[in-house]
């Protein structure tokens, strides 16, 4: 798969490091832009409130299917339901938000786990097979919350609960499991 990242930093970074290893073709978009249009899948990895100007200068994005691992951090923007919302304005196509409750700190260490972790992800019909996908090759067990509308809201409201348990047990993984799963 051919994917761009727009972000360097640890969670762009760190996922594109990931999913390199997984043998995709990564490229890693900074502040100075560039193109991408001949991605796959186009991953968000920056801060909330940077995506607008992130997205301005890059081109090439027409419509391809968007991963969202953008989070809130301070007071919501009221134009669009979430931040999967905005990108999905700029971007076009169909758009999953994943790999926002997971810490980028803890990317090297998810190989190395008993189990692999969940990762929560909320997308359109047309993304959820690259959301999966990119799940898996990062080390990750995607968990479906359901679709787009409201799924991308409800994880950048629950990021507030993950922040919460960091707080007092640190940077961690999760699992969610029915009787028996684990």
């Amino acid at each position: 798969m051919n994917i761009t990242v727009i972000g360097r930093g640890r969670l762009g970074g760190g996922l594109a490091g990931l999913w390199r290893t997984a043998g995709h073709h990564v490229t890693e978009l900074g502040r100075q832009g560039g193109d991408a249009s001949a991605a796959d899948v186009i991953v968000v990895a920056v801060p909330g409130p940077a995506i607008g100007e992130a997205l301005d200068g890059v081109a090439g994005l027409a419509g391809q299917v968007t991963i969202d691992a953008t989070n809130v951090y301070g007071p919501r923007a009221t134009d669009h339901l979430s931040l999967s919302h905005q990108i999905k304005s700029v971007v076009g196509g169909p758009t999953a938000k994943a790999f926002s409750t997971n810490f980028a700190a803890l990317y090297g260490e998810v190989a190395a786990q008993r189990t692999r972790p969940d990762n929560l992800y909320a997308a359109d019909l047309g993304a959820r097979e690259a959301a999966e996908r990119l799940s898996l090759d990062a080390g990750y067990d995607p968990l479906y919350i359901g679709d787009l509308d409201p799924g991308a809201r409800i994880l950048e409201d629950g990021s507030k609960l993950t922040r919460a348990i960091a707080a007092q047990i640190g940077p961690h993984f999760y699992r969610y499991a029915s009787p028996g799963r684990l």
